[in-house]
C-alpha cells in the first residue's frame, strides 16, 4: 500500500521539473493527481503519471496569476475528486536583475507567478480543504527565500514571500486540521537552471554547483521525496516549517586552502 493512497493532490507547474517530479511520486504511492500548468506536458513526462494515478487529470492553459483561470480549474477539480487532500505550489519562474536596473514588469511577472500565484490557488483550495476538515499544502520556495544572492531581487522576495506565507496559512489554519509547509530548494537541474547555463556563464555555473557542498545540483526527484514526506502521514505533527532541500547550499561556504 502507497503511502499516498486514497489521497487526491492537486499539483501546479506540473508540466516539468519539481511538478511532474511530484506528481510522478505521488502517483506511484497511491495518489489521485490534478496537475494544471500554463504549458502542455511532454508525453514523457505525462505518461508514467497518468498510469500511474488512481485517476488523473491535466489542464494546461491556466495561468496561476489569473485568479478566474484559478477559480475555474479548482472548481472542476473539487467537482471531480469530491475532496481535495494534496496541494503542491510548484508553479514558478526565474528571474534576474538588481533593483537599480530591474523594469516593474519583470518584477511584477516574478512576484506574480511565485508569490502571488501560490496564494491564489491556496485560497481557492482552502475552502474545500476547511470544510473537509483536512488538508496539506506543500509550497515550493527556495533556498534564495533565506538567504540572497546577487542581482536576485525579485526572485528573493518572492522566495522569501513564500516562506513567511508558509507560516501565516500554517497559524491560520491549523485549527482546521491543516498543515502547510515548504520546502527549500538549492539548485536543481530542471529548466530554470538554463539560466546559469547559458554561453559565457560557465563560471557562474561552476560557482554554483560548487556553492552546494556536496559538489552537485540536485534533482528534482530529490525534492520530490521531499514533498511526499511532507505530504504523508509521517510529517502528521509538522507544520508551518521551512525544510531545506540543498544539498548543504545553506550549511555554510567552504573554505578551500591555495598552495
Amino acid at each position: 500500500m502507497g503511502r499516498l493512497e486514497g489521497r487526491f493532490a492537486l499539483i501546479t507547474g506540473a508540466a516539468s521539473g519539481i511538478g511532474a517530479a511530484t506528481a510522478k511520486r505521488f502517483a506511484d504511492e497511491g495518489s489521485s493527481i490534478a496537475a494544471l500548468d500554463l504549458a502542455k506536458p511532454s508525453d514523457d513526462a505525462w505518461g508514467p503519471i497518468a498510469r500511474a494515478a488512481p485517476v488523473a487529470l491535466f489542464r494546461d492553459g491556466v495561468d496561476v496569476r489569473d485568479e478566474e483561470a484559478v477559480t475555474t480549474a479548482v472548481a472542476e477539480v473539487a467537482s471531480r475528486f469530491g475532496r481535495i487532500d494534496i496541494l503542491v505550489n510548484a508553479a514558478g519562474v526565474a528571474g534576474m536583475g538588481a533593483a537599480a536596473d530591474l523594469a516593474v514588469e519583470e518584477w511584477d511577472r516574478v512576484i506574480d507567478t511565485n508569490l502571488k500565484g501560490s496564494f491564489l490557488v491556496a485560497k481557492h483550495v482552502l475552502p474545500t480543504m476547511i470544510g473537509q476538515g483536512s488538508g496539506n499544502i506543500v509550497h515550493i520556495a527556495s533556498v534564495e527565500g533565506l538567504e540572497g544572492i546577487t542581482g536576485s531581487v525579485a526572485y528573493n522576495a518572492s522566495k522569501g514571500g513564500v516562506v513567511l506565507m508558509t507560516k501565516n496559512m500554517a497559524i491560520d489554519y491549523g485549527a482546521s486540521g491543516i498543515r502547510v509547509n515548504c520546502l527549500c530548494p538549492g539548485g536543481i537541474d530542471t529548466p530554470m537552471l538554463d539560466l546559469v547555463k547559458a554561453e559565457g556563464l560557465e563560471a557562474v555555473h561552476e560557482q554554483f554547483r560548487r556553492r552546494h557542498l556536496l559538489n552537485r545540483f540536485g534533482r528534482p526527484e530529490e525534492v520530490a521525496a521531499a514533498a511526499l514526506f511532507l505530504a504523508s502521514d509521517d510529517a502528521s505533527f509538522i507544520t508551518g516549517s521551512a525544510l531545506v532541500v540543498d544539498g548543504g547550499w545553506t550549511a555554510g561556504f567552504r573554505v578551500e586552502p591555495t598552495a
